[in-house]
């Protein structure tokens, strides 16, 4: 029986799970997205809105505690100071699990996990780099057409 065991082990010893989980939270709230295995990811969840909701703090305590849980300063102080008050109307909710599918080498389930607004953060990436890419193929053609003439 199960009863009482709240968490997944995901196939690791105490201290292997524990770094495991701080280097996947220090980097979903570095990159706002992460695309890891659907255990993982929903391991991940809870931890990372823990941190956000201490970030929504804004305490020294509340920052000594993310410090002691996060592995770089620069993401707790993107956290305290960007992220945490783009949440600050909600409670609770700040990120969503998709599902991809299966992987190719061994059919482990894989999932996206996102915070809520950093979809948009990604589109206007990719929008600018194609604009930019647009305006230097443009460029290139005017220069080749002068050369030409």
């Amino acid at each position: 029986m199960r009863h009482r065991n709240a968490h997944r082990k995901l196939s690791r010893n105490t201290s292997h799970r524990r770094a495991l989980l701080r280097n996947l939270v220090t980097d979903f709230l570095d990159h706002g997205r992460l695309m890891t295995t659907l255990p993982k990811a929903k391991e991940v969840r809870p931890l990372a809105e823990k941190m956000i909701t201490l970030g929504k703090r804004d305490s020294l305590h509340a920052r000594r505690q993310v410090q002691a849980y996060l592995l770089r300063e620069a993401i707790v102080q993107k956290l305290f100071d960007t992220i945490a008050p783009r949440f600050a109307d909600r409670n609770g909710g700040y990120s969503r699990i998709i599902k991809l599918g299966n992987r190719r080498g061994d059919g482990a389930d894989l999932a996206i996990i996102e915070l809520l607004g950093s979809e948009l953060e990604v589109k206007k990436a990719e929008r600018a780099e194609k604009a930019k890419e647009k305006e230097a193929k443009t460029e290139e053609k005017k220069k080749k057409e002068e050369e030409e003439e």
